[in-house]
């Protein structure tokens, strides 16, 4: 197994992402902290990683919260003795307003998630990290910051800022072997882009099969990436397989975008 006696730490647990990377890094052998600010979504995503054979604790929390992300760095240390992989996903997506009408509060909000909270968490959580020797920080980023669409701006604006932090960070930490990467997922599907299908179809009279091809036939491969599918290259950053790579942003988008040369 590729992550046998590792510790790894996942923000954001919703039903999707989160639980498909926790279970993904478990099934290599990764013990799970998880920390969310829904005790019931963790609870019912550590049963899964049990199952698998694995540990798993659960940590209420809200990453804008100093004192929260210190707590998390603290009950990690003192349930699990080391932590090797830290996986930013919680996120919040933004207002879907135009620029010209949007309170710049509610920008402010979107970035106190995507780029302060995931930077505050890591920083609580970096000692650990520098201990193990070998400490992989992977940040959940989107195809967003490569494909900016209108009424994106606060969602696209913070993780542009996280990608930009993503390669600070690779060239000041790597002195203590602590790699960081981004995985910038495009469409992900799931119960939220099946909704959003359907409200399309209903929108423009067409149908959810016509609304699925319009998205999927702009990728490589014809098909909406699953979040389980995504989380595989989760564990690729978090595994010795990357031992040589870091400051990247991987695109797993079945193709939709393409990363220049």
């Amino acid at each position: 197994m590729l992550l046998e006696g590792k510790v790894a730490v996942v923000s954001g647990l919703g039903l999707g992402m989160g639980r498909d990377i926790s279970l993904a890094l478990a099934a290599e052998g990764a013990d799970i902290a998880m920390c969310a600010r829904s005790e019931e979504r963790m609870s019912a995503v550590a049963a899964e990683v049990a199952e698998l054979g694995r540990r798993a604790i659960t940590i209420k929390c809200d990453i804008t919260s100093t004192a929260d992300c210190v707590r998390v760095a603290e009950t990690v240390n003192d349930e699990l003795g080391h932590l090797e992989i830290l996986v930013n996903n919680a996120f919040h997506q933004g207002d879907f307003t135009a620029f010209e009408s949007a309170n710049l509060d509610d920008w402010k909000s979107t970035f106190d998630v995507n780029l302060f909270g995931s930077l505050q968490l890591t920083q609580a959580l970096l000692p650990l990290l520098k201990q193990s020797g070998d400490g992989r920080i992977i940040m959940i980023n989107t195809q967003s910051v490569q494909i900016v669409e209108p009424l994106y701006g606060a969602y696209a604006a913070s993780k542009g800022a996280l990608a930009t932090a993503t390669q600070a960070l690779a060239r000041e930490l790597g002195q203590y072997g602590v790699r960081v990467n981004g995985v910038h997922p495009g469409y992900i599907w799931g119960s939220s882009v099946e909704w959003y299908l359907n409200h399309l179809a209903e929108q423009n009279d067409t149908s959810f099969d016509e609304e699925y091809a319009k998205i999927a036939d702009q990728t490589c491969l014809g098909y909406i990436t699953p979040s389980s599918e995504i989380a595989g290259a989760v564990v690729f950053f978090a595994s010795p397989l990357s031992r040589p790579v870091t400051g990247q942003a991987l695109s797993v988008n079945g193709g939709h975008y393409l990363s220049g040369p």
